[in-house]
């Protein structure tokens, strides 16, 4: 059973920062992939960013791109995901997410290619 534990999240200032962290056990295959994807009431989960247990290369979303980064540590068991100069567009509910093994690269935005998935953390971007 694998799960995924989300912290960090807050109240900041148009232009601040943040960094969430994603504690993940259980995970078995170092091919599985962790993302991240954030929710706004009403709407669907968007794709934010992944990372994939065979590289530190990761991908992300286009509306983040250069203003977020995702990493994670060497035992692959935290993941983070570092918020900089945010807008108020970026207010939602950041989850973390866990495949149980390996996603095509043209699937690994969709949130449906994922299996696991952590409660949330609320980020709120507001003067």
């Amino acid at each position: 059973q694998v799960l995924l534990e989300e912290s960090g999240g807050g109240l900041v200032q148009p232009g601040g920062s943040l960094r969430l962290s994603c504690a993940a056990s259980g995970r078995s295959d170092r091919n599985s992939v962790v993302g991240w994807f954030r929710q706004v009431p009403g709407k669907e989960r968007d794709f934010v960013a992944a990372i994939r247990g065979t590289n530190r290369s990761p991908y992300y979303g286009d509306s983040v791109k250069g203003r977020f980064t995702m990493s994670r540590d060497d035992t692959q068991t935290t993941f983070y995901l570092q918020l900089n100069n945010l807008n108020v567009e970026d207010t939602a509910v950041y989850y973390c997410a866990a495949s149980k093994g390996y996603i095509i690269l043209s699937q690994l935005r969709s949130s449906t290619s994922y299996d696991y998935w952590g409660q949330g953390t609320q980020v709120t971007v507001s003067s």
